[in-house]
């Protein structure tokens, strides 16, 4: 009896200093996030708070929340102004995207270029700027893009790569003007409702290290597929199939590394619709090639399945106390068209296979 006694009080024992070990604190949290964001980020900031940045409406620039939970969201206000005498910006300021870097904060983002000569529809470029807070003010490092590809460009995401030292850029080049020859394409002209049918397309590119521009020439990494037996083709079409819009996309890339496997996630199809989605394709190399996966969409509407979630897409993945959490924006038929945050599960598996636990309405614990 002794024994048994004696056994009872060292594993209680064992169990309280594991406890008061484990730093882990857990979050109850309950999707759509109470922040109306598009293409949502989060920095968890050296100290040890959660900011979130996106795409707000109606605004020239980008406001912040922050949180010590991932439960509760601080308005911060706004924390960036574009559009100013001085700022090389217009207006459309799109994807957020903030780093923390030797104890200052970088803000990447896509904006409308005051210079356009030719009048174009769409002149986004890809600009940064700097605070000494995750909180702003930001300020433009340059009066300038950091790069002019001579053709719009949206969705910055950056990869600092630890094997190398090396700094990589992704961005999507917008569908603007870049009508391509498909199958698809040839499909939705024979059914009488589109002439021409135009994508975008995500390119990477090495960046100087002080962020003033690119080193080399972006290399194309993921395109729509250009025939309709391709596995990726339904679901990266759908936007043209449903007879939705004359695009394809592939835009609001991250860039994820594990085990040495370079991932790519990727949005498809129009943000603005039901059939935005998420796949992902994987390389060794930064720089590409990138092979699609087997199991793509890894994330999209769940309506069919009795759900209230659509127009899932532009992703990030945060990782947190050895989990990874995928961060994006949907819609359900309580928010209409207003894009809210959710936050799921990212499960990568021994065979580096992804994984998404949702979309998600219900309450779940993550710990942080």
């Amino acid at each position: 009896m002794f024994n048994i006694i004696r056994k009872i009080q060292v594993a209680l024992l064992l169990g309280t200093a594991i406890t008061a070990c484990d730093s882990s604190k857990v979050a109850t949290i309950q999707n759509p996030l109470p922040v109306p964001f598009g293409d949502p980020f989060i920095l968890k900031a050296s100290n040890g708070r959660f900011y979130m940045y996106g795409t707000s409406d109606n605004i020239n620039g980008f406001k912040a929340y922050s949180s010590d939970d991932l439960q509760t969201w601080h308005d911060e206000g706004q924390v960036y102004h574009g559009a100013t005498p001085n700022s090389w910006t217009l207006d459309c300021f799109w994807a957020p995207e903030v780093y923390e870097r030797n104890g200052k904060f970088y803000l990447w983002f896509s904006a409308n270029w005051k210079e356009n000569p030719t009048n174009e529809g769409e002149n986004f470029r890809i600009g940064v700027a700097m605070s000494d807070s995750p909180t702003g003010p930001f300020h433009d490092m340059f009066p300038r893009p950091v790069f002019d590809p001579h053709y719009p460009v949206i969705d910055a995401n950056l990869l600092f790569d630890d094997s190398n030292g090396k700094i990589y850029l992704y961005y999507s080049r917008c569908c603007y003007k870049n009508p391509v020859n498909s199958e698809v394409a040839s499909w939705a002209k024979t059914q009488g409702w589109y002439d021409e049918v135009e994508e975008s397309w995500v390119y990477g590119v090495e960046l100087m290290p002080d962020f003033s521009g690119i080193i080399g020439e972006p290399k194309l990494l993921l395109a729509p597929p250009t025939t309709m037996n391709d596995p990726q083709a339904e679901w990266e079409s759908r936007s043209v199939t449903a007879h939705e819009v004359n695009r394809r996309w592939t835009e609001g890339s991250f860039i994820l590394k594990h085990n040495n496997l370079y991932y790519i996630l990727y949005s498809a199809n129009f943000f603005g619709g039901q059939n935005y989605a998420v796949g992902y394709a994987t390389s060794d190399n930064p720089l590409g090639p990138f092979r699609k996966a087997d199991n793509n969409p890894i994330l999209q509407k769940n309506i069919e399945q009795g759900g209230t979630v659509t127009g899932t897409g532009h992703c990030m993945v945060l990782k947190i106390k050895n989990q990874n959490c995928i961060v994006y924006h949907g819609r359900t038929e309580k928010t209409g068209n207003k894009r809210v945050v959710f936050i799921d599960r990212l499960e990568i598996d021994a065979n580096g296979k992804l994984t998404v636990h949702g979309p998600t309405t219900a309450p779940q614990r993550i710990r942080y």
